[in-house]
Formats: structure tokens, sequence, C-alpha cells
């Protein structure tokens, strides 16, 4: 992220959420139906190599990982990649690498990957564009990029004290991809997050967009 203190408050949040993170049924449900929708939108095989930006816990990750070839988790939050770490021991996945990384302002990886896939990440990053075209740089010609994060909203998912984006319109964040480079970019609506509100119960859809690197 560009902006380092908002990256240690994030890094601080999540550190102290990660040995729990696994037991919300509904960050375990997200996960299986974000995975789900990526298995019918992109022909996954064995020698795919995977990025996994902002993994948290591998809760999208290890439901694909039979399903790809190395992936690479990478995640600011050291307490997430260490959950990350005792899962891939505990689950005999030698396909899997957890890293810390911070595509904003650390060094970008040497490799590059046939899938980047992302979820509930973007809207913590605050220059998109920026991430989108990292995104693209990383990938080989004919990779596909997976993006699953908020509708946009009115700023009630996290709260006027959280500084993220308020999920993004589908159509600008089409816009914005495409002057990445990528193209052929579709959308769906893979998953609801019901909060509750004085108000009463919202619903918040999580999409998923596909996107592909071509050319050089």
């Amino acid at each position: 992220m560009s902006n380092p203190q908002l990256t240690k408050l994030d890094a601080a949040h999540f550190d102290s959420k990660a040995r729990e993170w696994d037991d919300n049924p509904v960050f375990v449900e997200r996960g299986l139906k974000i995975a789900e929708a990526i298995r019918k939108a992109v022909p996954l095989h064995r020698h795919m190599n995977a990025l996994d930006y902002g993994c948290g816990t591998g809760l999208l990750s290890f439901p694909l990982k039979d399903e790809l070839g190395a992936i690479l988790l990478a995640d600011s939050s050291e307490g997430m990649l260490a959950v990350v770490a005792e899962k891939i021991a505990a689950q005999h996945a030698p396909n899997m690498t957890p890293m810390k990384l911070d595509l904003m302002a650390d060094a970008l990886p040497a490799q590059r990957f046939d899938l980047i896939y992302t979820s509930m990440t973007l809207h913590h990053v605050p220059d998109t564009d920026a991430i989108l075209r990292i995104f693209h740089g990383l990938l080989n010609p004919g990779g596909t990029l997976c993006i699953a994060d908020l509708d946009k909203e009115d700023g009630s998912f996290h709260g006027p004290e959280v500084d993220v984006h308020h999920g993004f319109d589908r159509a600008d964040l089409s816009r914005r991809a495409a002057r990445a480079g990528f193209n052929d970019m579709h959308f769906q609506t893979v998953f609801g997050i019901a909060k509750e509100h004085a108000t009463g119960t919202r619903d918040y859809p999580v999409f998923l967009m596909t996107a592909r690197r071509v050319g050089g």
C-alpha cells in the first residue's frame, strides 16, 4: 500500500485477528464460494502458477490447491502468514509458499504467474490503478486476474473510522483494468455479506471480476 501508516494499522489489525479468522463461518463460506466461481470461470490446471495476494489465512487458496501448480500466498500480516504456514504443514501442501509481501512498497517477486487472485483486498489498497498495473506486469501473457471485492457501498460496511475504498463500481473498475492493459472483463455476484445496523440488516454483494492479460 502506498500509505505506510495505513499498512501498519492494517497489519496490526489482521495480526490480532489471525488466530480466530477461520472460526468465522462467513469467512470460510466466502472463500469456498469465490473458489467455486474461479473454478468455473478459469480453466485451472496443475501447471498453472498462481499468486494469492492478500491471502489472509488461505481460505481461498486451500480449496484450489489441488487444481493448481505452485501457489505463492502473499500478505502483509505476519500473523496471517504464520497461520498459513501451519496449515500448509498440516495439510502437506508442498506447492504452497507463504511470503510477506506488500506490492505497493516491496520489491516485486521475480516469478511471473498464470493466475493472480485476490479476495476482499483491493479496497484496502489506496491506489487502485497502480495495483492493477502491478498485477498486469506480474502476469504471463494470456494470464488471468480474478478480483473478488465489494460492490460500491456508502461506507457503512467498515464504518467511517476505517480509511478504505467503499467498494467498487463495476463499470469504473472495468475501465481502470482496461487502462492497465487488461481485456475480456467479466463480472458476477458470488456472495453476499449480511451486516446488522441500527436500521436493520443490510446485504453487501461481493463480485468476482475476471480479466485477461494479452500480448507480451
